[in-house]
């Protein structure tokens, strides 16, 4: 196994997770000295405006709108791209911009991840940026420089949200599977993007439905439609309307996550929505089921080690690699999504890599449910029951509750306040690891 030294130490500061830089794990190896990438953008005006726009989503709480000051994307270099990623202030919206290959000129994307703040006086400097200005960007140990010939603006890594590694991993098993509903040319995207109500609004949501190259927004279920909560929430795109060549859009008819794909010159950008505007990414619990595997915690230190910045994981030669079936594979890569450390691209349907410092009580912290379900299966509390189950309250006090359905369906106040909307409750989990079901 190849061990990582990390440059300076990663903690928990008073505003979230520092990361810490290390030599990074690549296709070609261990680079000791990783560069993360530079280049000189080939479309200044959309990288420039792209990153404003981060900045705009994660400024703005969409939910009882508040602007906030927090301005600080995740970067990660692929070898291949670039991605820029951020939340919400109200961890409502998930907003990535991809950096395609062609998005640089005379310029090299290395392999890293870091976290810097867009600050005021680098906004102020990437909205002066014009259509055919030199714009030069170099993201690396020291943070983020870009340059124009009249200026440069640098920023330094930055403590990230600890919440946002919670959501990176709810986004990720979100957005997993979420089907594709529509794709639409540059001029019904242009349309739909300038139709958009202003990120003060409230309460505008409905079914987005293609119609001949365009896109309307229906009041009630249409087939073919995806349900989205808070059409408000995608204002910031309008920052890049006059660079928008399509649109796709994945989701359903009934509520659930949604998300919009812009594609822009080099670039795409991605905004995923949770289902209600006063829901965030952070609480959602998508991850559960994946978590109750007897060797999953096992299963993905092994395939945390061959990981190695890739834009597109191959869960085929990590199964290879690994002597594990792709079942267990894709459970692992859960664990590893819930550490922040696996991400998922609609658009390539594959998982991708990011590298954030591992936390082994991580998972524990942040799924206390999934604690509690594991203390009730010691404690002998699930028992078989006819054609189901009955679990014991931990309290003692009270008849049982009772978990059927095929071990999915629960009588406990949980279950009949959410469903199955926010993950399952601790008794349904409980049930799954007392047989080790699939996840």
């Amino acid at each position: 196994m190849t061990t990582r030294t990390f440059t300076r130490p990663s903690h928990l500061g008073e505003d979230g997770l520092v990361l810490g830089l290390a030599p990074a794990l690549t296709p070609r190896g261990v680079e000791q000295d990783p560069s993360f990438c530079h280049g000189f953008a080939a479309h200044p005006q959309v990288l420039a405006r792209g990153l404003v726009t981060l900045a705009d989503v994660t400024a703005t709480r969409y939910f009882q709108y508040v602007p906030t000051t927090l301005r600080d994307p995740v970067l990660t270099a692929h070898g291949d791209r670039l991605r820029a990623e951020c939340f919400s202030a109200c961890n409502g919206v998930y907003a990535r911009l991809d950096l395609l290959p062609d998005a640089l000129d005379s310029g090299t994307v290395g392999h890293g991840t870091t976290n810097v703040d867009i600050g005021t006086t680098t906004r102020a400097a990437l909205t002066r940026v014009g259509r055919d200005k030199l714009l030069h960007l170099d993201v690396g140990r020291g943070g983020l420089t870009m340059s124009t010939p009249q200026a440069t603006a640098v920023e330094r890594p930055v403590a990230m949200p600890d919440r946002w590694v919670r959501a990176l991993g709810n986004v990720a098993e979100m957005h997993h599977g979420l089907p594709l509903a529509f794709t639409v040319g540059a001029a019904g995207a242009r349309a739909f993007v300038a139709a958009l109500p202003a990120a003060t609004g409230a309460g505008r949501s409905g079914w987005l439905v293609a119609a001949r190259d365009a896109v309307r927004v229906s009041p009630r279920p249409t087939p073919g439609g995806v349900h989205v909560a808070g059409l408000h929430r995608l204002n910031a795109a309008k920052r890049l309307l006059v660079h928008v060549t399509g649109m796709t859009v994945h989701g359903a008819a009934e509520p659930g996550p949604a998300v919009v794909e812009l594609t822009l010159p080099g670039a795409r950008l991605v905004l995923g929505l949770t289902d209600e505007a006063w829901r965030g990414h952070s609480g959602e619990g998508s991850l559960l089921s994946a978590l109750t595997g007897a060797t999953v915690a096992e299963d993905a230190d092994l395939v945390a080690a061959l990981l190695a910045f890739e834009p597109v994981v191959d869960v085929a030669r990590l199964a290879r690699d690994t002597a594990l079936d792709e079942t267990r594979v894709r459970a692992a890569l859960a664990v590893l999504a819930a550490d922040g450390r696996i991400g998922w691209d609609l658009h390539d349907a594959a998982w991708f890599h990011r590298e954030l410092p591992h936390d082994p009580a991580r998972v524990a912290k942040d799924n206390p449910r999934l604690v509690g379900a594991r203390r009730l299966v010691a404690d002998g509390a699930v028992v078989a029951d006819g054609d189901g189950w009955t679990v014991r309250r931990r309290s003692g006090d009270g008849p049982p509750y009772r978990v059927t359905g095929t071990g999915t369906r629960c009588t406990c106040p949980w279950f009949l306040k959410h469903g199955t909307g926010r993950g399952p409750c601790a008794h349904v989990l409980a049930v799954r690891i007392r047989t080790e079901a699939p996840s």
